[in-house]
């Protein structure tokens, strides 16, 4: 599986945005509109757009369910990994750190490779 450029931030920044890029491409929405519904939800909540505890519900909200990942070998299972045994489906995976990106059809979208990142959870949404 492989890694593809993505980077819907309307000027190209790619720091401080990853929820909103990986939300974007999850669910087929521009950028400004994820950033949108995502800011208003952290409002609700108290928080920043971008904080776990706001994109989170943002996505239970719409359907999806978050699952831990094995904790068998936390240092070695790489988003490569997790794509080449997800190569059908839909996740968003969040890393140590506060990175967050999406995982489609065994792809991994980004503005950066970040292949060799090791994922704690994932968010994925049941057909």
């Amino acid at each position: 599986m492989s890694y593809a450029y993505y980077n819907p931030n309307p000027t190209n920044k790619s720091v401080g945005d990853c929820p909103v890029r990986a939300l974007s491409m999850a669910l087929e929405q521009s950028w400004e509109q994820t950033y949108v519904e995502l800011a208003l939800k952290g409002f609700c909540l108290g928080d920043m757009p971008n904080a776990d505890s706001v994109w989170g519900p943002y996505l239970r909200d719409r359907g999806f369910t978050r699952h831990l990942l094995p904790d068998t070998c936390p240092d070695c299972y790489t988003v490569a990994d997790f794509a080449a045994d997800h190569p059908v489906g839909i996740f968003i995976l969040s890393m140590p750190g506060r990175h967050v990106l999406c995982v489609q059809d065994g792809q991994w979208f980004d503005s950066w490779d970040s292949g060799g990142e090791v994922p704690v959870y994932y968010w994925t949404k049941e057909c």
